[in-house]
């Protein structure tokens, strides 16, 4: 049995897909960094880029629309964020920062500045949730 969350095949994790043959006009494949299923109630996508660069355009319409269309409260819900880091190794997805959220279908920057990715998939755990959710540790 493996460690949940644990890279375990590094040599695969390093390898490029070549999307080129899967053009179809103007519409390309994307992809997601992370992707997180609580109990089939809250849906969180994550999407992370080195240094805060941009979005581009059609991978932030991916996320809206896939976003917008697994958000139906109160029987589901679902949030993505876009977060930031620094690291040109392996990255604590955890503590990447958050830059912006998607959520009721609108883009919303985070009122706290330099907020952790984990601490924004809390808030809405205990938003979405049974009020008897306990937030995980910020360790585990």
């Amino acid at each position: 049995m493996h460690e949940r969350g644990v890279i375990r095949n590094r040599e695969f994790k390093q390898q490029i897909a070549d999307f080129s043959g899967l053009r179809f006009g103007k519409i390309t494949p994307t992809d997601l960094d992370a992707f997180m299923d609580f109990h089939n109630k809250l849906f969180v996508f994550v999407e992370s880029k080195h240094g805060g660069a941009p979005l581009p355009y059609g991978q932030r319409l991916a996320i809206e629309r896939l976003c917008d269309a697994c958000h139906n409260p109160p029987i589901r819900y679902a949030v993505a964020f876009i977060t930031k880091h620094e690291s040109n190794g392996d990255i604590d997805f955890s503590q990447t920062v958050v830059t912006q959220y998607r959520w009721a279908g609108k883009w919303v920057t985070p009122k706290v500045p330099d907020a952790p990715l984990i601490d924004g998939v809390n808030t809405f755990r205990a938003r979405c949730l049974a009020s008897n959710v306990v937030p995980f540790s910020r360790t585990a």
